[in-house]
This record gives C-alpha cells, structure tokens and sequence, in this order.
C-alpha cells in the first residue's frame, strides 16, 4: 500500500498522520496483550502464579501525614520552631552552642 503524500494537501496528511498513530498504538496494545499471555503461559508452564513472581499489587506508598508539632521554641524568637525532625535550624545550634541545653528549648 504506497500512498502518495506529494498529492495530499495539508489536512489530508494531518488525518492520514493520526491515523497512522492510532494503528501504531493499536498494533503496540495488540502486541503487549501477546507479551502478557506468552508470560502469563510460561510462569503457569514453571508451575508458579502470578503472583509468586510478582507479589500481590503495588508497594505501600509513603504517607505524608502533614504537619508535626512542634517540640522546641526559640527563646529569642517564639515564632521560631522546630519539631525536632530533620535539620536542626541554626537557631538552636546558636542556641546549643551559647550553653543552652535541648530541654531549655522544648516546649
């Protein structure tokens, strides 16, 4: 099948350009669907499921459960806080290092 696309105008090759794409995607999806059975086919043939090979869904995910309370004020600044997790804010190492211990600072 030779299409000739010297004779095409502008929107008759756009529409023959999408088309093309969609038969593309659609031999893709045909092709993966074969994949999937061939795979389904062999570790069934191995005596094994699915979900021995593979486990059971998708990992658990991290929760981002939103803000901490915070543990430590500064005292020079009680606007400034710090819950205690990640990197210590330079605030309380100044603080640490003028004497201060970590209980002085909590809340």
């Amino acid at each position: 099948m030779a299409v000739d696309i010297k004779n095409l105008n502008h929107n008759q090759l756009n529409e023959l350009i999408s088309k093309a794409q969609l038969r593309q995607n659609e031999l893709r999806k045909e092709k993966v669907a074969k994949l999937r059975e061939k795979i389904h086919a062999l570790i069934k043939a191995e005596g094994y499921a699915f979900e021995d090979i593979f486990g059971t869904g998708r990992a658990k995910t991290r929760r981002s459960g939103g803000t901490v309370a915070p543990k430590y004020r500064n005292p020079a600044d009680p606007e400034q806080t710090w819950s205690g997790r990640g990197k210590r804010p330079r605030w309380f190492n100044d603080a640490l290092k003028a004497g201060k211990k970590e209980k002085d600072l909590a809340i």
